[in-house]
């Protein structure tokens, strides 16, 4: 695999400290606030968001030093391709999250819903709109757990490196 370069745009902050127990999608987040801050030579870049409810974080996994092609995914008990999953281990440890934006504040934006590790690196941001997010006819493939199991799931140590714990 060629390495790559992406350079951070900014940086995370939340109320999770530790891997384990976190919530596993933000809808297990929903009253979890947190706060973005970008790099402050990229505020012009936040011109305008503020009138978007959501927005997509993109962002390093950069606990996840595992790589794996097949996981255990946290709503199964079955082995999956990694990119039939949303597990950390993947080999790019890109994450993505879906937040309810709350406000934006010079290079600061306030945010719920956030599933996300405290000092998590940003590589992006992108606005939540519906009329292209939103696809009819969508299908979850394996995932078959409603809305309540995912909110009420927790990580465990599946993909915590054994020196994390």
């Amino acid at each position: 695999m060629n390495a790559y370069k992406c350079d951070y745009i900014g940086v995370i902050r939340t109320p999770f400290t530790d891997l384990q127990g976190m919530p596993i999608q933000p809808c297990g987040a929903r009253e979890v606030t947190g706060e973005v801050v970008i790099n402050p030579e990229l505020q012009e870049g936040l011109k305008d968001l503020d009138g978007f409810s959501h927005i997509y974080l993109i962002y390093h996994l950069h606990k996840a030093a595992q790589k794996k092609l097949t996981v255990v995914p946290f709503m199964d008990t079955v082995p999956r391709g990694v990119f039939a999953t949303r597990s950390p281990v993947r080999p790019s440890h890109l994450g993505l999250s879906i937040v309810e934006l709350l406000s934006v504040e010079e290079n600061r934006i306030k945010v719920r819903g956030v599933d996300i590790l405290d000092g998590t690196p940003l590589l992006d941001i992108k606005p939540y709109i519906h009329a292209f997010d939103c696809p009819e006819n969508a299908s979850s493939g394996w995932m078959t757990a409603d809305r309540k199991e995912v909110e009420d799931k927790r990580s465990d140590q599946r993909f915590i490196e054994k020196s994390e714990l």
